[in-house]
Formats: C-alpha cells, sequence, structure tokens
C-alpha cells in the first residue's frame, strides 16, 4: 500500500470528497424534488380541503333552503286546509240557509194555498147566503108588498134620489 505524504494527494481522499459532494448535490437535488411534490400534495390537499368545506357550506346552505321550503309548504298546506275548512263551513251555511229558505218558501206557499181555500170558502158561504137572503127577501118581499106598498116605495126613493146623488 503505498502511502501519500499529505492526505489530499492521496486519489482516495479525492474519491471520497467527490463521493461526498456527489451525494451532497444529488441529495440537494432529490430534496428540492421531494419538496416540490410535498408542497404539490400539501396545495392539492389544501385545495381538496377547502373543496371539501366549499361543499360543505353548500349541502348546509342547501339543507337549510329545504327547510325553509318544508316549512313554506307546511305553511302553505295548513293554510289550504283552513281556506277548505272556511269553504265547507260556509257552503254549509248556505246550504243551511238556503234549506230554510225553502221550508219558509213552501210554508208560504202553503200559507197562501191555505188563505186562497179559506177566502173561497168564505165567498163561497157568501154566495149561499147571499142567495139564501134573496129568496128569503123574494119570498118576504112577495108575501108582504102590496102594489100601494111598492107605489110607496118608489116615490120615497124618488124623492131621496137628489140627496142620494149629492153625496156621492
Amino acid at each position: 500500500m503505498h502511502h501519500y505524504e499529505h492526505f489530499w494527494l492521496d486519489p482516495k481522499f479525492w474519491v471520497a470528497v467527490s463521493f461526498i459532494l456527489f451525494v451532497a448535490l444529488l441529495g440537494r437535488m432529490i430534496w428540492s424534488k421531494v419538496a416540490a411534490l410535498l408542497d404539490a400534495r400539501a396545495a392539492q390537499v389544501r385545495a381538496e380541503l377547502a373543496e371539501a368545506t366549499r361543499l360543505r357550506e353548500e349541502a348546509e346552505t342547501m339543507r337549510k333552503q329545504a327547510e325553509a321550503e318544508r316549512a313554506e309548504a307546511m305553511q302553505e298546506a295548513e293554510a289550504m286546509i283552513a281556506r277548505a275548512r272556511a269553504e265547507a263551513e260556509r257552503v254549509a251555511v248556505a246550504a243551511a240557509a238556503e234549506a230554510e229558505a225553502n221550508a219558509a218558501r213552501r210554508e208560504r206557499m202553503a200559507m197562501d194555498r191555505i188563505a186562497a181555500a179559506e177566502s173561497s170558502a168564505v165567498a163561497e158561504v157568501r154566495q149561499a147566503a147571499a142567495e139564501i137572503a134573496a129568496a128569503a127577501a123574494r119570498s118576504v118581499i112577495a108575501e108582504k108588498l102590496t102594489p100601494e106598498a111598492d107605489a110607496a116605495m118608489v116615490d120615497k126613493a124618488v124623492a131621496d134620489l137628489p140627496r142620494a146623488l149629492r153625496a156621492a
């Protein structure tokens, strides 16, 4: 083995120095590439986290909107039910009023028929009474009226004529 006077003259020293320089340069290059890859991966993870946060916020917004729409639909359904109940009540009241009006109209028609029947019966009774009275008057007149009494009655009626005309 050959021994050199100064260590820097030994080729093994230079091989070791060049190996160390090579490893340092290679390590630096590898480190920069690995750091760039790690930075890119970190940026990708940050972007994915930002996207996930954005999607979560969007989902929360959509959930709130869906809840609001559901609440609005419930209110609308309750309003429709209330309107339907009010309409049903109004129809029931209108039907009851119409039924009452029909009953009153039928009662009025029955009362009118009864009144017509009563007036017809009264007229028939009056007619019969008038016929009976006329027949009785004819028989009384035929029995009691003499030509002298007839002349006196005609004279009296003619004498009362001017007074009766003034009264009319």
